[in-house]
């Protein structure tokens, strides 16, 4: 299990913004002890960041597509048996 300030420091932002992450669900953690102090799993860290670059590789792709033209996207050949 990993601070917010471990996990801030891997992904470069805030402390709050990691626990924003948390309390948003995209980072698996809990409050332990008494006072409750944050802890992530570190697996969850893993897994956001898989999901980040999933993110960016969808957003390349969308606008790779928006910049071609049709011919580029459906071929220059006409369609329907001509």
């Amino acid at each position: 299990m990993l601070t917010p300030a471990q996990v801030a420091e891997m992904l470069q932002l805030d402390v709050d913004e990691v626990v924003a992450l948390i309390l948003d669900g995209r980072l698996r953690g809990a409050r332990l002890g008494s006072p409750g102090t944050w802890r992530i799993e570190a697996d969850s860290v893993e897994d956001y960041l898989d999901d980040q670059a999933e993110d960016a590789r969808l957003h390349a792709l969308w606008r790779e597509s928006n910049a071609a033209s049709f011919p580029e996207l459906w071929g220059r050949g006409r369609r329907g048996g001509e």
